[in-house]
């Protein structure tokens, strides 16, 4: 424990690890979430060209947006919808552009050119809710289930995948609970699913040097003298660089989740996630698919570090180092486009490469003979290739000392 003390101390006090977390964290909860909220999304509008003309008062804004919902009910019926959209026109036709801006409307219009694409007139750039006639908004969740049908027959799906996918649709709850779901989209689809590969780029520069940075300031004799020994001061290493992780993934986690609950308060929690992707099968609410996202970006994390460790024990230069590791995080996302899709899909298990938003989409896996929904591995498969790394690096960096 005295180790990993003095290796953990020795790793905080680095001027370029304190750099690393302070731009992290600004860049992920100052900008990412406490200025998103309160200025650059949620803002009122000021100047409609630029998202920095919006004002000062998101957390105002976003009050008003929420009671606003909650005048519609609890539950997204048809008739729910057909009075948003009739409110919408009402406001727009009164000239209220104050007013205009409490409606959900990214939300509501995802749903009407989803669902009633037929009704979507000439000009694509008006918006639908200015002018749809609110009558013919009817069989909302026939229609839902359609686009499904059709979403997993040109994704060329088995007849078992598309059994086992429905089945799995088949247990979310219906009607949906509706309030102001703007909020969740950017949470889910883009704040907390962004940290992973923001992490990544920190975690490379910060571990990289655990064990090349030991040959840069030819410190690898003095460690063959010391009392422990090589062995006992690598395992060290790998447990402080995990650590380290750990540490990093907390700060920026609980500095997302309070200026969430903030802004956002718990409203909206037990919605369905259907109500910001409506080709979602998996049965989760909000608060389910963002522990799950945190959990994946966490294993991910872990799973990187014991990446990033192995080739810092396998080279001896830091800077060759730290290109690896962030060849091995942004590489594939980069060439992902020119490679087959069996390829591309078994590049996502390499950790923080895959996404966590993957829950909202119906892909699978076929592992002994079995469908496994393609979350699952993904959240899993990456952790263990961290783990199976660290041993390796431990002899890999114990050979070098060796000889």
């Amino acid at each position: 424990m005295e180790l990993f003390k003095l290796e953990h101390k020795k790793l905080w006090r680095r001027g370029s690890v304190k750099i690393c977390i302070l731009l992290c964290f600004v860049y992920i909860v100052v900008f990412g979430s406490i200025l998103s909220y309160q200025w650059f999304t949620y803002g009122s509008s000021n100047d409609v060209t630029n998202v920095f003309g919006n004002n000062f008062d998101g957390f105002s804004m976003i009050r008003k947006r929420q009671e606003y919902s909650l005048e519609f009910g609890g539950k997204l019926t048809e008739e729910t919808l057909q009075q948003l959209v009739g409110d919408y026109q009402r406001m727009e036709a009164v000239g209220t552009k104050d007013e205009l801006e409490k409606a959900d409307m990214v939300i509501i219009e995802y749903w009407l050119r989803t669902l009633w694409p037929e009704l979507c007139g000439a000009d694509s750039y008006q918006m639908m809710m200015s002018y749809v006639d609110t009558n013919k908004l009817t069989d909302f969740y026939e229609r839902r289930q359609q686009v499904i049908k059709t979403c997993l027959d040109n994704d060329d799906r088995t007849e078992e995948e598309k059994e086992y996918l429905l089945q799995m649709e088949q247990k979310v709850e219906k009607p949906f609970r509706y309030e102001w779901a703007e909020g969740w989209l950017q949470i889910l689809r883009s704040i907390v699913s962004d940290i992973g590969l923001v992490m990544a780029l920190f975690l490379a520069i910060v571990l990289s040097t655990m064990f090349a940075g030991e040959w840069h300031s030819n410190a690898s004799p003095l460690v063959l003298t010391t009392k422990n020994g090589w062995e006992k001061i690598a395992v060290v290493k790998i447990f402080v660089g995990v650590v380290f992780a750990v540490e990093l993934f907390t700060i920026l986690a609980v500095g997302s989740i309070v200026s969430q609950i903030f802004f956002f308060g718990t409203k909206g929690w037990d919605m369905q996630i259907q109500t910001i992707m409506l080709t979602a099968v998996a049965p989760m609410n909000m608060l389910q698919a963002e522990i799950y996202e945190y959990a994946f970006t966490l294993l991910g994390a872990i799973g990187f570090a014991g990446v990033v460790m192995l080739l810092s024990a396998v080279v001896k230069n830091n800077v060759l180092a730290l290109l690896l590791s962030l060849a091995v995080a942004y590489g594939p996302t980069m060439i992902a486009k020119y490679l087959p899709y069996g390829v591309k899909r078994a590049l996502d298990f390499i950790p923080l490469v895959g996404n966590s938003t993957e829950i909202f989409d119906t892909y699978t896996f076929h592992l002994l003979g079995k469908i496994i929904w393609s979350p699952y591995l993904l959240m899993i498969v990456p952790v263990l290739i961290g783990i199976a790394c660290m041993p390796a690096a431990v002899k890999s960096w114990s050979r070098r000392l060796k000889f």
